[in-house]
């Protein structure tokens, strides 16, 4: 399945995200090695204002898709953590850009070393790290994060075609059912016309055994009066 315009607009904010970061790492390096960190700075904030609104226009299109139901609920949930991850991980460039997790860290690293060595630099995206991504580079994360969203997609491809089959299935069913409901209404009226015809012949057979009967009893009374007159007359003769 092809990458629709959200992902690879996602990705688009990650690799910001990383340059932000490996940015950072250059200016704490030029800030303890005496440089002037002060374009890398402007740079810096530049970056961090348009992953802000890079994060904005994902959560907004994001919820305009999951609305109109052109993705599927799992997809949008699973979208969903992968926004807040990508908040989670701007929030943690502002606070190293500002310093409140560099700064930090190179003050404890001072105290400890007693001032004598530099401070090492605290990477934005090892903060709570996983044990998944432990001792991993920028590159190598990324490409595991696209590799689980290549699986992930492969495994909406399944269940779309698992879907599509169910649906093929449930329409060559009510096919079926469409038939056999008009071989039954065929029978039913075929019933009906039959019954009919019977009632008609049934009523015409009472007609003529009424007919026959009628018949019947006129020639035994003419034959009586046959008899009547033949008794009458032979007597004369």
């Amino acid at each position: 399945m092809s990458q629709d315009l959200w992902l690879q607009n996602y990705d688009a904010a990650c690799r910001l995200a990383q340059e932000i970061a490996e940015n950072i790492h250059e200016r704490n390096r030029q800030q303890r090695t005496g440089g002037n960190p002060a374009k890398l700075n402007m740079t810096l904030r530049a970056s961090l204002q348009k992953l802000k609104q890079n994060i904005a226009q994902l959560k907004e299109t994001l919820i305009r898709a999951a609305a109109q139901r052109r993705i599927m609920q799992a997809e949008a949930d699973r979208r969903q953590n992968l926004v807040d991850d990508l908040a989670t991980r701007e929030k943690m460039l502002i606070a190293s850009f500002k310093g409140d997790v560099t700064e930090g860290e190179q003050s404890r690293s001072t105290l400890m070393t007693g001032g004598n060595r530099a401070a090492p630099v605290v990477n934005p995206w090892l903060v709570n790290e996983s044990e998944e991504t432990r001792g991993l580079g920028f590159e190598e994360i990324r490409q595991q994060q696209q590799q689980i969203i290549e699986a992930q997609d492969a495994g909406l491809d399944t269940l779309a075609a698992v879907i599509s089959r169910q649906k093929q299935m449930g329409q060559d069913i009510g096919n079926e059912l469409d038939e056999h409901n008009e071989i039954i209404d065929d029978l039913t009226h075929l019933v009906d016309k039959t019954d009919s015809r019977i009632r008609n012949e049934t009523h015409r057979v009472k007609l003529v055994d009424a007919k026959s009967t009628s018949c019947g009893m006129l020639v035994v009374i003419v034959l009586l009066l046959i008899a009547i007159i033949v008794v009458a007359v032979w007597p004369m003769s």
